[in-house]
């Protein structure tokens, strides 16, 4: 397949979107649409609570199968400065499903391809540090790369950061500084960034002849079979099946050695690829495209558009009666994801009293996107007593409501997903 240059093209700090006519990865011009969840504000877009109502950007979230190389897309590209500002709040080191995945990373790593002191690793959209920390406490030598000021966060932990949107100048800046990376990292990243091939260009700039290039991505097989629609939003260009992610990576000359399947995220997919031939590819491989089969041909991706409407429609049956009976719903979490499910329902103020999120977060005293819904500390769940919890990080539902039960909480979680249900 002859690599591509992708003309679905934004400037970033330009302001503006771009609506996907063509295949992101192949070019293909016949994309077929398969789910439509209306107009989405960008989902780390807060207000801060006195703020007035005023103009906000909404975009269309459109979800578009190519039927050349099997990628799943947005349909719409927006600015990537609207949607990673420098104030933008995410932290990955306050997650600990997060923290103790990238600690298992570094260990499979130094399991399976282990390198030495010497050697350098490189994670792209590094955020807070918390993944590079695993390998700077293994005394190997580090560098980030992150846009936001979450960098500062890292560089508070002793990690070389360079405060940048990654692409071909940050790439020749790392080399320049540290020379050639043994391994490089894109964790929940590589499916933000747009012009791919031009991004994958600037890994191979970075990559050691010898060197692993390893991705974490949204894994589009679990998104369909659990109904997670949520992860729909405009940050997420590209929704990677293995097989569309090595017909990407193969055009570059990259070979995927080894894939595995991890539970961050709801579901995610781990892939590691290598320079043609450098590698041996593990059976882990063979198996993951096995398993994916013909589980996202696009009838059956028309079958999850439908499930998604009706389970809009049982969730919102759900609330009414709740609401009708005078119960109070307080919701629990603020993840990205959260927004696409607010908003596409059509809950608001008057449905969900508050949404809850841990102390420190960042999130606390804003308004949830394109909502008059106020995030507050999670103390007032055990302070208010509500009836009902609605889990908004309903895909870690277990987790969090043993929490939340030992903390004192006595009443109803109500997990919104796959199918709404009282937990």
């Amino acid at each position: 397949m002859a690599k591509i240059q992708n003309p679905n093209s934004v400037a970033a700090g330009s302001g503006h979107s771009v609506v996907v006519d063509r295949c992101q990865v192949c070019g293909c011009e016949k994309l077929q649409s398969v789910l439509f969840l209306g107009f989405l504000p960008p989902v780390n877009t807060m207000l801060p609570f006195g703020s007035r109502p005023a103009e906000q950007p909404f975009y269309p979230a459109e979800m578009l199968h190519c039927p050349q190389c099997q990628l799943v897309q947005i349909g719409c590209i927006v600015d990537p400065a609207i949607l990673f500002p420098p104030h933008y709040a995410y932290t990955s080191g306050t997650t600990k499903i997060l923290r103790d995945n990238f600690a298992e990373l570094y260990e499979e790593v130094m399991k399976l391809y282990p390198i030495s002191k010497d050697d350098l690793a490189v994670d792209i959209g590094s955020n807070d540090g918390t993944l590079l920390s695993n390998f700077h406490k293994g005394g190997h030598r580090v560098c980030g790369v992150e846009p936001t000021n979450a960098y500062k966060l890292a560089v508070e932990k002793g990690i070389t950061s360079i405060n940048a949107f990654f692409g071909k100048q940050a790439a020749a800046q790392v080399v320049q500084n540290h020379g050639k990376a043994k391994i490089i990292t894109a964790t929940n990243v590589f499916a933000h960034i747009e012009n791919i091939h031009e991004i994958v260009d600037s890994i191979l700039d970075m990559l050691d002849d010898d060197g692993l290039f390893i991705s974490e991505s949204h894994y589009l097989l679990p998104l369909v079979q659990t109904l997670q629609y949520d992860t729909i939003y405009h940050e997420h260009l590209r929704y990677y099946s293995l097989q569309s992610l090595q017909n990407l990576l193969a055009q570059h000359g990259l070979e995927v050695v080894h894939a595995k399947p991890i539970p961050t995220h709801g579901g995610s997919i781990r892939v590691y690829a290598a320079r043609k031939g450098k590698k041996v590819p593990s059976g882990a491989v063979r198996e993951c495209l096995k398993k994916e089969g013909d589980e996202l041909s696009m009838e059956k991706l028309e079958i999850f558009a439908k499930r998604v409407a009706e389970s809009k429609l049982d969730l919102l049956a759900m609330l009414r009666d709740l609401k009708k009976q005078g119960k109070r719903v307080y919701a629990v979490g603020a993840p990205s994801r959260a927004s696409t499910l607010v908003n596409y329902v059509g809950l608001d103020a008057n449905i969900i009293d508050c949404v809850l999120e841990i102390k420190g977060s960042y999130k606390i005293g804003k308004f949830m996107p394109g909502t008059s819904i106020p995030v507050i500390e999670e103390g007032r769940l055990f302070e208010d007593q509500p009836e009902y919890a609605l889990l908004l990080s309903w895909h870690i539902a277990d987790e969090l409501s043993a929490k939340l039960r030992s903390l004192g909480f006595k009443g109803q979680f109500i997990s919104p997903l796959p199918s709404p249900r009282i937990i």
